[in-house]
């Protein structure tokens, strides 16, 4: 994992809280000081929690399970879109469609329809409908695309949440919390921490700061990537060797 420089926290704008008048009391142990009206973050405090967060999802990430970004806030989606993919990570940046954890099976079939769409068009049914019909299918299509595309991969529920602004994504925070799925995410001084189990005390607001954070958190799941492919060789190469000397004694038994 990249290590966690505070000088280049601070270069992010990642201390920047928000209002005073509109802080949460629940987040008072990371603030620092009150400049010009804004609560300032503690950016040690932050470093530290960083790093408590990359080393929890690289576990996760070493373990084969997969972690769901979500973030639709104007100023992360692109961000997260590319550092959540970049790591082969399913995300969120458009609506989070209700239902998506507690009804798991329904949002399954819906990607499940992409998929047969997309067998229609390899297998020439898709041309034996009418104009209209071909029409009403591509936006179909087009639709499921861009709400589920970037979770057709995710064939089951996720070992972890990443949640950028829990304020906006209270939706998939209640969700996950049903369902005991450990949340983690960048948390501002106008959100409640309570409500994640992994926090990053951090300006939410700014894609500087946001593009901070998530490099530094995809580096340390690209890490438990790379362990679990390491890991699955090893293993391979035990069993490849573990059965040699085998046939090798057989061989030695037929001289005999």
């Amino acid at each position: 994992m990249e290590k966690v420089e505070v000088k280049e926290l601070l270069e992010a704008g990642v201390h920047f809280g928000h209002l005073t008048r509109k802080w949460d009391p629940n987040m008072a142990p990371y603030i620092y000081m009150e400049r010009n009206g804004i609560h300032i973050i503690n950016l040690y405090k932050t470093a530290a929690k960083i790093e408590e967060t990359a080393e929890a999802l690289h576990k996760i990430a070493a373990s084969g399970k997969k972690i769901l970004f979500v973030a639709t806030k104007k100023q992360a989606k692109d961000i997260v879109a590319e550092k959540a993919g970049a790591v082969n990570m399913p995300y969120i940046t458009e609506r989070w469609p209700g239902g998506m954890l507690t009804n798991f099976v329904t949002i399954r079939k819906a990607v499940k329809k992409m998929a047969s769409i997309d067998r229609m068009k390899k297998d020439g049914t898709f041309n034996t409908l009418s104009k209209k019909e071909r029409l009403q299918v591509d936006r179909l299509r087009a639709k499921l695309e861009k709400n589920l595309g970037s979770i057709s991969d995710m064939t089951r529920l996720p070992g972890a949440l990443f949640v950028v602004d829990i304020k906006r994504e209270h939706i998939a925070i209640k969700e996950a919390q049903k369902l005991n799925i450990p949340i983690f995410a960048m948390v501002d001084t106008n959100s409640d921490p309570r409500q994640v189990d992994y926090l990053i005390p951090s300006n939410d607001d700014a894609s500087k700061s946001i593009d901070k954070v998530l490099s530094l958190v995809t580096s340390a799941i690209a890490d438990g990537l790379a362990e679990r492919k390491s890991d699955k060789v090893a293993k391979e190469e035990g069993k490849t060797s573990a059965k040699k000397p085998a046939k090798a004694k057989v061989a030695g038994d037929e001289e005999e």
